[in-house]
């Protein structure tokens, strides 16, 4: 995600080239490209690498020191290349699709093409399709018309030899090819004819009949291909969340993307027992047990990714409902720098996690992103010079060189007795996972101000209202003042999907909402979501966190030690600095990165 620079410093992304300016060929790269070519590793691609940076710094479209550094990362292979270019760069799908083309001496893709036909999509292997970024799009004389991300000579070849074909190529881009992928190939179908496989079975049957029925150890069984295909189909629509329900009429599974809920799949009823009977045996609970709740975990691999599942499990008027949390192993921890802080908050919180000794805390909702901006913060600080320790409830991430403690309640281990035990371990950084009590809450505090530096999460609704939550909890405003060096609150916001990006006109009050808490802006031109293949048809992809960062000066902690309230703290806050989160959503909104519904949705709604 990179740094954001927030206003008045705020810097806009580089100025699309609509429509016009083609990008074309060249005769001699621009100065500063033959260098690109010597530091780039070599590639399957790494000439159509080189072409297409040449073609888009002609048109003026990227710098030469940008694309350096994007080529880098790519290391010649042309769909990387495209990928960072249009998430990262700021070029166009258009100008990309028309670079792409002129490096690779194919023609572009129809950016108007409407509806695909199924009968052609199912001509062309999907896993073809998801490996390659490949998409075919029309029948040219008994040939199919490919749109591809990649279509670079050594890309055909690959995707020829793995289907025996030979195809017409034409250079489209990797949101638009994914797009299509998302909208052609989901698992709907494929579902629908496994659960047909079983519908006829008893729904009253007890579970021990239903596993021996189906014969859950057969890799071919239909309830073994269903949980395979549930779990891909959320894997690839990146939802954090499965939810398994029985309802009165129907088996309605969702998942939850981008922190909401959307309706995957609807299943008769009799795949209830089977699919629920499934997932307890992967997850090692007890299949026979429906009245308690269960929790139970597996780890499997989907589309070349190794995720881990977390399942838990409690009974309904209408059955067991299960709720499965997808861990994606193969996913690289997002550093500090790319959380998307705002470069001024950024530089402040890196000062503050860099202190000797003293306590950050991390506050917000659940599912504000607490941990992920904790786990950053612990690959910002972590060396080998540092005896970096956690508790946590559970370990989500294992991280190489940090000692990780899971809680386990039946052990008499908590938060409290762990974090303890950890002071006997000589740590210099401890990661408590979260504040729960007074005395997980007290003794991090005492650690604090005995000469370690303290990290942990705290519920609150704002970085003051975490404060008075401790205070609240009965630990002294003294050791409050004294402990804590800075608090960071944090929701997150739902990204405006630039695939079907519309200008609209916003009503009066969500006007009124932006002028008021936008700091005097007076943007006249504001930006949706119309819903898309791409964005599941809400308006949206992928989620950015806004921050509020409260460092505590000794102004602060004065008024800390003498009972301030929120107010108080928050007017002083502001006075020396501190940015709300309020008007950092506002600044997303100014630069069309979210809008107006979302910040209202998210910030108002706590």
């Amino acid at each position: 995600m990179g740094l954001r620079k927030s206003a008045p410093d705020a810097m806009a992304p580089p100025p699309p080239n609509p429509g016009g300016g083609a990008v074309t060929a060249l005769a001699d790269p621009p100065a500063g490209l033959d260098e690109v070519a010597d530091i780039a590793e070599a590639g399957p691609a790494a000439a159509e690498c080189e072409s297409t940076g040449a073609a888009l710094v002609a048109a003026g479209v990227l710098e030469t020191d940008r694309f350096a550094e994007a080529s880098m990362e790519a290391a010649g292979d042309l769909l990387t290349l495209g990928q960072l270019l249009l998430s990262r760069y700021g070029v166009t799908r258009g100008d990309l699709a028309q670079a792409v083309a002129t490096a690779c001496s194919v023609d572009v893709a129809d950016s108007s093409i409407g509806e695909l036909d199924e009968e052609i999509v199912a001509r062309f292997p999907e896993d073809v399709a998801r490996q390659h970024k490949a998409i075919p799009v029309a029948d040219q004389d008994g040939t199919l018309v490919l749109y591809a991300a990649d279509p670079s000579p050594a890309r055909r070849s690959q995707v020829e030899s793995a289907t025996g074909s030979t195809f017409v190529w034409k250079a489209s881009d990797d949101k638009t090819v994914t797009s299509f992928i998302e909208q052609m190939y989901r698992s709907s179908a494929d579902v629908g004819g496994l659960v047909e496989a079983f519908a006829e079975e008893d729904e009253q049957k007890s579970a021990a009949d239903t596993v021996a029925a189906v014969d859950l150890s057969n890799d071919k069984a239909p309830v073994v291909q269903l949980v395979q295909r549930v779990v891909g189909q959320a894997l690839r629509d990146r939802s954090s969340d499965i939810h398994i329900e029985p309802l009165d009429d129907r088996l309605r599974i969702r998942f939850r993307v981008d922190g909401h809920l959307i309706e995957a799949f609807t299943l008769p009823l009799s795949a209830h027992n089977p699919l629920v009977s499934r997932l307890k045996i992967m997850s090692q609970m007890n299949i026979v047990e429906k009245r308690a709740p269960q929790d139970g975990q597996f780890s499997t691999t989907v589309d070349g990714r190794d995720i881990d599942v977390r399942v838990a499990s409690v009974a309904t008027v209408f059955g067991e409902k299960i709720v499965m949390r997808i861990l994606d192993k193969s996913k690289s921890m997002v550093g500090l720098s790319e959380l998307g802080m705002p470069a001024e908050t950024y530089k402040t919180y890196s000062k503050l996690v860099h202190a000797p000794f003293g306590m950050v805390i991390c506050a917000g909702p659940t599912g504000a992103g607490k941990t992920t901006t904790l786990y950053a913060t612990l690959l910002e600080i972590n060396s080998t010079g540092k005896n970096v320790t956690t508790v946590e409830d559970p370990v989500e991430y294992v991280f190489p060189g940090i000692n990780q403690v899971q809680t386990n309640a039946k052990a008499g281990l908590t938060f409290a007795t762990g974090l303890k035990a950890l002071l006997r371990q000589d740590p210099d950084t401890i990661l408590v996972g979260e504040v729960r009590d007074a005395d997980t809450a007290r003794i991090a505090i005492q650690s604090a101000l005995t000469g370690h530096f303290v990290l942990s999460s705290l519920h609150g609704t704002d970085a003051v209202a975490a404060l008075h939550r401790l205070l609240d909890m009965g630990i002294e405003a003294f050791l409050v003042a004294s402990a804590i060096v800075g608090v960071v609150s944090q929701r997150l916001l739902r990204k405006m999907c630039d695939n079907c990006r519309e200008p609209y006109t916003p009503g009066a009050e969500e006007l009124a909402v932006f002028r008021q808490h936008s700091g005097g802006s007076e943007k006249s031109v504001f930006y949706r979501g119309a819903g898309c293949s791409y964005c599941s048809n809400t308006g949206y992809r992928d989620r950015i966190g806004v921050y509020e960062l409260l460092k505590i000066t000794p102004e602060i902690r004065r008024l800390i030690v003498g009972w301030a309230t929120t107010e108080e703290l928050r007017r002083l806050a502001v006075a020396q600095g501190m940015r709300t989160m309020l008007r950092e959503a506002m600044q997303m909104v100014e630069d069309d990165v979210t809008t107006i519904p979302e910040v209202v949705r998210t910030l108002f709604a706590h």
